[in-house]
């Protein structure tokens, strides 16, 4: 931290910086002050007073007061110390302390823990409970009035750090308590259940519904029971004081700890790359509890807040499974080994090593990544080797490749919030990305942050924008393209970054010249005006970040258009510095260290070229055999070649390839062809229906490696349970498999890998498991003395001149635009509630409660064309497949596009029943937003396909924040400070009663 001045407290000098709150000195200096609204990712909040100094000689507020130089502070004043406990005496108040019986005395009970600190034996403040009932409407936590202090620390990270905007305070009604859209039941607002109030809240008022009974050792009595133990309590409070109460909790929360596990986790979900803690009590999972991950500080989502239940599972795979006809049996480790060990050298021996193929899993380690494409190459001799980038991100990857040389992220996600304009392009960041999406909120809401979105569908992110644009399917690129040629026609560029760091101009000019606003109104359908302004924003800006995401790679030129992108921040010269660049999000939690990890046809670990002889000479000599040189195929190539009948060897693992490929028509039909099919996963997917071989892997939870978030944040997680079962963890697995076809690998832990990639990968040269402890993390490229890179390009681009390069793109137009017969534009994405195909979030009823189904989104104009209402089944044809599902009528979508969520539970209304086999021309990934279809109305009529129960129906209540002058304008609210509150517990008080420091 960076201080420019200093501050006396208690007489002595403490270094700070200006502006910044009082109370963070306060806390650096190791003075211990009483602080039950304040946290340090919140802000001032200033609703409890108990934080109270003396400041030149005045009582004000040390969360609320901004540091100046020559200030001279003290705590420990009589003044101080009488108001301190006023505050809190007030506090108490409005809770009942029955700390003994209760599930959150686990240590970090700020009400609990400041009773202690100010030697609270008894409280003059009355408890006053209120007149309303516990809210136990929402799946996961619930909500108690009645233990609610009003600290606010709630109300503030929904309205500023999630920004959702659902939780108020009614400070004017004679109780006041915590509102959700003013007053309705939790579970019928707009609460998303991300979790960040229950992570915030100092007590028990907001608790996980996963402790209730489970967390302490004398929480799981029966109602009638536990309330006579809360009486019990209360009544000996009067003649022993709290200190006896306090000191038995204290022993219980002791005892506690030693049958609760606290294990530091990385989400499992999207690439933002949340880690927390998650407390466990044998295989129970209590809850989640977010404190300061490098990515996520205390936010989470509903998913990984809440959504954990497939760890425990009854449908977890636990077993290795041999086909037996047209089923499968349980088999043990030793034949389903031997089985895959001989089938592989049969097939090796007689079509030769590219008869078989290898698929990593986005959702395992990059310890497992690694081995999986080691196993590949160095034991069978193949490069036919893939992982799920190729389905999502791999043409933003070929984008930045061309143009600056790396393909990953170019800054970290506190570069976006501090952007003076971020613009989204083809991502619904708010729900595929929630935590990443709220940094870019809060620093709309409260910075002035200005927002530009184009998509084709107004989501959230839009419905925020400052300007939203919806560009026809497709064409992004070109407009794109018209927005940079605007600029360097009115000589708009940053001339001085071009001459000093950029090669190409003149030819990447003459390359857009086509791309007049006039061309570009015609092919997009946005207005010329509107596009000047888009350019205008640009230039302004203090930096611009552009996030972009499967709206744009999954079409045939999502390379192109990725590249376009990456070309107007060079022009625009947002490339090099703080709150500017390129960041393609990533869609799985390890999508981009399966990548870096080389699980792919062309590269070895750390993007090094496969057909590079001196690459191959470095590993050759690390692994002790020769590499095969050339490209191999993609997980797309590999299809075809199923069908062609040259690949016949398959070993897929935590992929659910046969729903989320496009046009699995035809990649099941391949399935059926292969020889023999390998599926190693947590569940017997889809995928695994067509399998010969199943092989029981491990969770997140169940591991210890490493996942790289989409900032190339590379972090660790720690094993928090046992593998259920015989399942084992994936390195594990693949170890096993090496070792039966003539490897001797001999790791023991995935540590051991991670020093074997630090030695073969520059990108990670530096990373080691002693320098990812904890909570640190490291973002590569990262040195070998361990200083990483959180921002790139600093000192020039990673080509030989370090100079980046604009690339002449080209459009790329959609392959099936709508027409006569197939009249409707089809598109899909995510959904909040769910990830991806929902093998994982189906399986929490908390989730499915939320979104049971897919359904396909319409807009009210084609609703009243076509007859339709919600709930009304239609059947949607393409040229590839057919799906039935119901119809829901929204204004999200417009015209006659449609829009599907692409989670389902059954597979026959899989999203990639309609899509083809089609792919953008430089990746072969798949474009999936590139399909026409026909409607077809059916006679059914079904429930609604979205809950009310579902937050879209919501009415958020936005306000600055927790608005606490409308608590100090109540009659009832007096400034502790003042003498009759100070005079009303005086006789409590001494300076060896409240904690002061002497």
């Amino acid at each position: 931290m960076t201080t420019d001045i200093e501050v006396r407290v208690n007489g002595v000098l403490q270094p700070a910086t200006s502006g910044e709150p009082l109370i963070n000195v306060i806390n650096r200096a190791g003075v211990e002050l009483p602080q039950v609204c304040y946290h340090p990712q919140l802000g001032p909040i200033q609703t409890c007073d108990t934080c109270l100094v003396e400041v030149d000689g005045a009582l004000v507020r040390a969360c609320g007061t901004p540091v100046m130089t020559g200030m001279t502070v003290s705590t420990d004043t009589q003044a101080g110390r009488e108001s301190r406990a006023a505050a809190f005496d007030k506090i108490l108040g409005n809770h009942l302390l029955y700390c003994t019986v209760c599930d959150n005395n686990n240590g970090n009970c700020v009400v609990h823990n400041t009773t202690a600190l100010l030697k609270v034996e008894h409280q003059a403040t009355p408890y006053h409970p209120k007149p309303y009932a516990k809210d136990e409407s929402n799946p996961f936590y619930r909500y108690d009035p009645d233990q609610c202090i009003l600290c606010g620390r709630c109300v503030e990270a929904c309205q500023n750090l999630q920004v959702n905007e659902t939780l108020s305070i009614n400070w004017e009604d004679p109780h006041p308590r915590v509102l959700w859209d003013g007053g309705q039941p939790i579970n019928e607002s707009s609460c998303v259940s991300c979790g960040h109030c229950v992570s915030v809240c100092p007590c028990n008022a907001l608790m996980e519904k996963s402790m209730l009974g489970e967390a302490g050792l004398m929480t799981a009595l029966p109602l009638p029971v536990f309330h006579s133990a809360v009486d019990l309590v209360k009544a000996a409070e009067p003649s022993i004081g709290y200190g006896p109460i306090l000191q038995l909790s204290d022993t219980e929360a002791a005892m506690r700890a030693q049958s609760i596990q606290r294990t530091k986790t990385v989400c499992t979900y999207c690439g933002v790359g949340c880690s927390f803690e998650v407390w466990t009590k044998e295989r129970h999972i209590l809850k989640i509890e977010p404190t300061h991950g490098p990515a996520n500080g205390v936010s989470t989502c509903i998913k990984g807040k809440f959504s954990w239940d497939h760890i425990n599972s009854q449908e977890r795979l636990t077993t290795p499974l041999i086909r037996d006809g047209n089923g499968f049996r349980e088999a043990s480790w030793e034949e389903a080994l031997s089985l895959i060990a001989r089938k592989f050298t049969e097939v090796r021996a007689e079509h030769g090593p590219d008869a078989l193929a290898f698929i990593a899993s986005s959702k395992c380690t990059n310890e497992e990544a690694f081995l999986m494409q080691k196993l590949a190459r160095a034991v069978i001799g193949t490069n036919n080797m893939d992982n799920c980038s190729r389905y999502c991100q791999s043409p933003a990857t070929m984008g930045l490749w061309r143009t600056v040389g790396y393909g990953g992220d170019s800054g970290s996600i506190h570069d976006l919030e501090q952007a003076g304009l971020v613009i989204g392009i083809g991502t619904n960041t708010a729900e595929s990305h929630p935590v990443l999406a709220t940094r870019v909120k809060r620093a709309h809401k409260l910075r002035g942050q200005r927002l530009i979105v184009a998509d084709l569908r107004e989501h959230e992110m839009a419905q925020r924008a400052d300007l939203f644009i919806r560009p026809h399917p497709g064409t992004d690129f070109v407009w794109l393209s018209a927005v940079t040629k605007y600029i360097l026609d009115h000589n708009l560029q940053d001339q001085a970054f071009l001459d000093q760091w950029v090669n190409g101009l003149d030819e990447y000019r003459a390359s857009i010249a086509e791309y007049t606003l006039a061309r570009a109104e015609e092919l997009t359908g946005i207005a010329q005006d509107t596009l000047q302004q888009v350019a205008q924003e640009i230039v302004r800006a203090d930096g611009v970040c552009v996030m972009w995401a499967m709206g744009v790679t999954q079409q045939c030129g999502g390379s192109e258009t990725s590249t376009a992108i990456s070309n107007l921040l060079l022009v625009t010269g947002n490339y090099m510095r703080p709150g500017a660049g390129s960041y393609p999000l990533r869609g799985h939690n390890n999508v981009q260290g399966a990548s870096d990890m080389g699980a792919m046809p062309n590269f070895v670990a750390g993007y090094q070229k496969v057909d590079d002889p001196e690459v191959r000479a470095r590993f050759a000599a690390a692994w002790g055999t020769d590499l095969p040189a050339s490209k191999g195929l993609d997980n797309h190539e590999m299809v075809h070649a199923i069908h062609d009948g040259t690949l016949r060897v398959m070993y897929l693992k935590g992929e659910e390839m046969g729903i989320v490929d496009s046009n699995v028509n035809y990649v099941e039909e391949a399935f059926e062809k292969l020889d023999f099919f390998v599926v190693q996963d947590i569940f017997f997917s889809r995928t695994a229906q067509f399998a010969d071989v199943v092989l029981p892997a491990s969770p997140s939870l169940e591991k210890d490696g490493t996942f790289t978030n989409t900032e190339r944040r590379i972090q660790r997680l720690h094993r928090a349970l046992e593998p259920l079962g015989q399942s084992k963890p994936d390195w594990e697995i693949i170890q096993l498999i090496a070792n039966r076809l003539g490897a001797n690998w001999q790791y023991t832990h995935p540590g051991e890998i991670m020093r074997e990639i630090a030695s073969l990968v520059p990108l990670y040269s530096g990373v080691t498991y002693e320098r990812l402890e904890g909570f640190r993390s490291l973002q590569w490229p990262v040195l070998p003395d361990g200083s990483d890179t959180p921002l790139l390009f600093t000192d020039g681009f990673p080509f030989p001149d370090r100079k980046a390069r604009l690339y002449p793109a080209q459009f790329i137009p959609p392959v099936e635009v709508p027409e006569a017969e197939f009249d409707l534009h089809f598109n899909n994405g995510r959904m909040l509630e769910h990830f991806h195909e929902g093998n994982m979030t189906f399986r929490s009823p908390g989730v499915t409660s939320k979104v049971p189904g897919t359904f396909v989104e319409v807009s009210p104009d084609l609703a009243r064309e076509r007859g339709l209402e919600d709930g009304r089944y239609v059947r949607l044809v393409s040229r590839h497949g057919a799906v039935k599902l119901k119809v829901l009528v929204t204004s999200r979508v417009q015209g006659k596009q449609l829009y599907m969520p692409m989670n389902t539970q059954d597979a026959q209304q899989a999203v990639n029943r309609l899509t083809g086999s089609h792919t953008d021309h430089s990746t072969h990934t798949p474009a999936y937003k590139d399909t026409a279809v026909r409607m077809e109305v059916l006679p059914e009529l079904g429930e609604h396909p979205l809950p009310r129960t579902n937050h879209r129906y919501g009415h958020p209540t936005p306000q600055p924040g927790v608005e606490v002058e409308r608590k100090w304008k109540r009659a009832d609210y007096r400034f502790p400070g003042t003498l009759p509150d100070r005079a009303r517990i005086a006789h409590e008080v001494s300076p060896e009663t409240t904690g002061g420091d002497d």
